[in-house]
């Protein structure tokens, strides 16, 4: 078991796990892969102390060989949801489990907006896990919303289970439905089904672990990154405003900090 698990491998998880290592602490990042963060693609940017000029790739290839020169524990891939067990938190990444005593959360935004409906129906029909949920949808029909790499893994893992799958890779509309989902609304027209599997970059908050609470679609925390859960800790753009790369990593710093105390003061 890790001491802490940050869950992003962009500038607030590479600085949650450079800061977490000089408290002599175990880590392991777990994250989607640099290029996909919207850093890497920046021209340019004037904004970090010491650091001016730079484009985007050139600063988040600097983070990694830092982290990297640590031999820091960092592993690519999709964070799939996150259950508190008691003094512990187990992590279902990719489908593989990750133990951990503290969390760092350090996703970045929400990439891609709800559609209407989405959230309404979050546990009545909708959601984000194929691997968690798709045994409910034994002799079902559901939906695969999604374009990724992850979609097709999904789709091939629902065809196995329900009776009947629909991929929808762009259009849908409006999730609709009464106590329970009745189907999507697309641009073509009404799918009816039994469930709906979207399938993004990053997992909402909320679906991620249970009981996370938000303020104004971000996660909410204190002065020291904490959130309302005891262990979980959140750095970055996760936290909201301001949406910058010296912030984020100013958080980092703090959020394991804080995980260290968390941990010598229930060991």
């Amino acid at each position: 078991m890790t001491d802490i698990a940050i869950i992003g491998a962009g500038p607030a998880g590479l600085s949650a796990a450079i800061n977490a290592y000089a408290r002599g602490r175990t880590s392991v990042v777990l994250g989607r892969s640099r290029e996909t963060s919207f850093i890497y693609k920046a021209e340019n940017i004037d904004n970090v102390l010491g650091f001016p000029g730079l484009s985007g790739r050139e600063m988040i290839n600097k983070f990694y060989a830092h982290a990297e020169s640590l031999d820091i524990d960092i592993h690519h891939g999709r964070v799939l949801q996150i259950l508190p067990m008691g003094d512990y938190f187990s992590i279902n990444f990719d489908n593989e489990v990750v133990n951990a005593k503290t969390i760092i959360l350090a996703t970045g935004i929400v990439k891609g907006d709800n559609i209407e409906g989405e959230e309404d129906f979050l546990g009545r029909g909708v959601s984000y896990c194929a691997t968690c949920d798709a045994m409910l949808y034994r002799q079902k029909s559901v939906v695969l919303v999604g374009d990724s790499q992850e979609a097709e893994a999904d789709y091939e893992l629902l065809s196995k289970v329900v009776t009947n799958v629909q991929w929808v890779k762009s259009g849908a509309l409006k999730v609709v439905g009464d106590n329970l989902v009745r189907g999507l609304e697309t641009k073509d027209g009404l799918i009816p089904c039994d469930g709906i599997f979207f399938v993004k970059e990053t997992m909402p908050f909320d679906s991620l672990i249970s009981g996370i609470e938000l303020q104004n679609g971000v996660v909410a925390v204190d002065r020291l990154q904490q959130t309302n859960i005891p262990g979980v800790f959140a750095a970055g753009d996760c936290t909201g405003w301001p949406y910058q790369l010296p912030k984020a990593v100013g958080e980092g710093l703090v959020a394991a900090q804080q995980a260290d105390r968390y941990i010598r003061a229930f060991s």
